[in-house]
């Protein structure tokens, strides 16, 4: 062999070697290049996705909350909140005009328990309406008494059927500012806008939840009732009947449950009224405006010796009155003069 190709043969390889290194040096960083690339791109997309969540807290507030509106959940409201609202619920009956009513009225008797249902209408601008009374049945399932008829108006009830003593066909009329309980128990019915009127006394208010009632979505509130303060804080023309009931209820805090739509009209009321079972002078044999042969009252609660009888049971009557179909016609008509009794009436 050539002395020169030995010594060029050498160096051909390790040029060629060279080369290879170099090829596999520059594969190698591009891989880290192509590698670093989509470390910057991944940690792009984690910024722009943790900028769209920051995003959305600051539009729903928090995570909390959102979550919390689509599952249903009540917004938050305040004590002050609730009490306002329940407060209003007489100013906007009167601004809803009208609406149709079902009441029920259950108390205890003879360990029994019984309850007066009722329906009708009620005008709360003119503060009238009518309702219609349901009385229970006796033991074996027999009507005892027929349906009562009431006339609600401005200071005075009127009823129709009202029980023994008075002709078929008379109307007994009653001064709601002179009841003892102002109308709130004594018809069998707790007249429609005065229940909403006993909540401007309303206090210690909680928002429960909301409940869909009748299909309609409906805020439950629960509180209590003053009289007195109800009575102080209503119209001056509806405040006769409510310092009339403030005086006459052995207690005067009303444990209420009240259901407002979204317009803030009441839907449905629950309240729960306790009273002296030896009913105020003159509820027992009561007569009516100008009536005739007027009976002694005070008689109730002493025996001819004069000494007291032991004090009677209080009595716990849970009104509930339900208001619908907002707007409707509610006309009234009024009995004629001739058709009121003016006689003595007789406790049912």
């Amino acid at each position: 062999m050539a002395p020169g190709v030995a010594t060029v043969r050498p160096t051909v390889r390790k040029r060629q070697r060279l080369r290879v290194r170099l090829r596999l040096r520059r594969s190698g960083q591009q891989r880290e290049r192509r590698a670093d690339e989509r470390r910057r791109t991944a940690a792009t997309g984690l910024t722009a996705a943790l900028g769209c969540l920051c995003g959305v807290a600051l539009l729903t507030g928090c995570v909390g909350e959102g979550a919390a509106a689509e599952s249903g959940g009540p917004p938050a409201a305040t004590g002050q909140d609730a009490a306002r609202a329940v407060r209003a619920a007489a100013d906007v009956l009167v601004r809803s005009g009208s609406s149709r009513v079902e009441t029920a009225m259950r108390m205890a008797s003879g360990g029994t328990w019984l309850t007066i249902t009722g329906s009708g209408g009620f005008d709360y601008v003119k503060r009238q309406g009518e309702l219609r009374l349901e009385l229970p049945r006796d033991a074996a399932g027999a009507e005892e008494h027929k349906p009562l008829t009431e006339l609600l108006t401005p200071g005075a009830l009127y009823m129709k059927n009202r029980g023994e003593g008075v002709p078929a066909g008379k109307w007994v009329r009653m001064d709601t500012d002179r009841l003892p309980d102002g109308n709130l128990v004594t018809g069998g019915a707790t007249e429609p806008l005065a229940a909403a009127e006993l909540l401007r006394g309303a206090q210690d208010v909680e928002l429960v939840g909301t409940e869909t009632r009748r299909g309609t979505r409906l805020r439950h509130y629960r509180g209590t009732a003053d009289i007195a303060r109800a009575a102080d804080a209503a119209p001056p023309g509806d405040r006769g009947p409510l310092k009339a009931a403030a005086k006459g209820f052995s207690v005067t805090s009303v444990p209420f449950d009240a259901w407002l739509d979204a317009d803030g009209r009441l839907r449905e009321l629950s309240q729960r009224f306790t009273f002296s079972s030896e009913a105020p002078a003159g509820t027992k044999a009561a007569t009516t405006s100008g009536a005739k042969g007027a009976t002694t009252s005070g008689t109730k609660g002493a025996t001819t010796s004069g000494t007291k009888k032991p004090a009677a049971p209080d009595v716990t009557v849970v009104s509930t009155t339900r208001y619908d179909t907002f707007g409707v016609a509610v006309p009234v008509t009024m009995p004629r003069a001739a058709d009121i009794w003016t006689g003595k009436i007789v406790s049912s």
